[in-house]
């Protein structure tokens, strides 16, 4: 019998990266349903089918994976997992593209109901999640989430961004998560186009910022900074 909570992968609890994927795409599809709302003429049922299908398979293999104790992605050592690697590959690009489908309907569709504030809130945020999602290749092209070292050494608690090199997952965050964080600051403390749009200018600012720190091998928080502020803690 396989005991679920004893299984690492890289050197950490296997299941935290189901989880994390699973309440990534928990918090996609939820702002996206919300924004779907605001379309007329668009075919909700074809993109919930999309998303349930494709990123319920990502989830799925994830955690099956998981529970064997072996990497779902970078996972090459044999032509299975490269195809299923592929398909994920796939699967994630397929939903961003929709996404960014329905990024141009929010340009192109007039939404009289909707404040200019928050209009503009949606658009900026499924543009950066747009760029940001797709970054996922600067990992993909280098098959691990390192940037000057190997995958599975020190990170933050149950993010595992590096504390000593670079990692590109920051910026891959930080990017995605742009579709609930504009939204919501525009919305209920903005209430202006004006700040909404420098709000996202500077938070895309920020995305690109961690990207460039972690290309350089540099990580967000150092091991020494984190290891001062757990003891101070203490």
């Amino acid at each position: 019998m396989v005991k679920f909570h004893h299984v690492q992968v890289a050197g950490i609890n296997a299941w935290i990266k189901p989880f994390k994927f699973a309440f990534s795409t928990f918090l996609y599809s939820w702002a996206m349903a919300w924004f779907c709302s605001y379309l007329s003429n668009f075919s909700v049922s074809y993109f919930n089918w999309t998303v349930i299908i494709l990123l319920g398979f990502e989830i799925v293999y994830i955690s099956i994976q998981a529970a064997r104790g072996q990497l779902s992605h970078f996972n090459l050592s044999t032509s299975f997992y490269a195809s299923m690697y592929s398909l994920m590959a796939f699967a994630a690009s397929a939903v961003t593209i929709y996404t960014a489908y329905i990024a141009w309907l929010f340009f192109k569709d007039s939404f009289s109901n909707l404040p200019d504030y928050y209009l503009w809130s949606i658009r900026l945020g499924l543009i950066i999640f747009v760029i940001f999602s797709f970054e996922g290749f600067v990992m993909g092209s280098a098959l691990k989430h390192t940037i000057g070292g190997a995958d599975g050494g020190p990170g933050l608690p149950l993010l595992n961004w590096s504390t000593i090199y670079g990692d590109p997952r920051i910026a891959h965050f930080i990017g995605m998560h742009a579709l609930q964080v504009l939204p919501l600051l525009s919305f209920y403390f903005l209430k202006s186009t004006k700040l909404t749009i420098s709000a996202a200018v500077l938070y895309g600012l920020l995305a690109v910022f961690t990207l460039f720190q972690a290309l350089q091998g540099k990580p967000l928080l150092s091991k020494k900074f984190t290891e001062v502020n757990t003891s101070e803690k203490s």
